[in-house]
């Protein structure tokens, strides 16, 4: 199956590699599109040979010429399942709203929802209880309950990067891999 692995601006990031890793161990094709944010807590070069997208490849002209690539459109049509893990409160905001500021928003926006869309949110405690997330994931089960194959892992209990032990941890590599099939 070919992947294509959303990484965001969660602490979460730093397994992005081990998580490449066991995907590619299960036998699947991957991408990566990296959100600016989360690039701070991993190096390009600990995800191996997979392609890694950033902002810069959408538009990496000074002008727009006709017929060049559109990434956004491409990869969507590239990859039969698109998982986001980490998924950043920030992104999780971004995508329950339509909105599409980078690369990885705007695969989403653009995303064929007949194919499986699996979410792996991480963030603090606080984030994840907020009345706002809980409207934001509302969103998502309004559109799985009109058919579009969206998945949400929740996160899980430990100890987070801040100190805090409590609900908001990415769940573990091999949850995510197995949601993938």
């Amino acid at each position: 199956m070919k992947v294509l692995l959303g990484i965001t601006g969660s602490v979460a990031s730093t397994v992005a590699p081990k998580l490449v890793q066991a995907l590619q161990a299960a036998g699947h094709e991957v991408q990566v599109v990296a959100t600016k944010s989360s690039l701070y807590f991993f190096e390009e070069g600990d995800l191996g040979s997979v392609k890694l997208w950033k902002d810069s490849h959408e538009w990496p002209l000074d002008t727009y010429t006709r017929g060049q690539p559109i990434p956004h459109i491409d990869l969507g049509k590239w990859a039969d399942v698109l998982l986001i893990a980490p998924l950043s409160a920030n992104t999780l905001g971004k995508l329950a709203n339509g909105l599409c500021d980078n690369l990885l928003t705007c695969v989403f926006r653009a995303w064929d929802l007949r194919k499986p869309a699996i979410f792996a949110p991480a963030m603090n405690t606080y984030m994840w209880r907020s009345p706002i997330t809980r409207i934001q994931l509302d969103r998502f089960n309004a559109m799985t309950s009109i058919g579009f194959a969206l998945k949400v892992i929740d996160p899980v209990v430990k100890t987070l990067a801040c100190g805090d032990t409590g609900i908001g941890a990415m769940a573990d590599i091999d949850t995510i891999v197995k949601a993938v099939g």
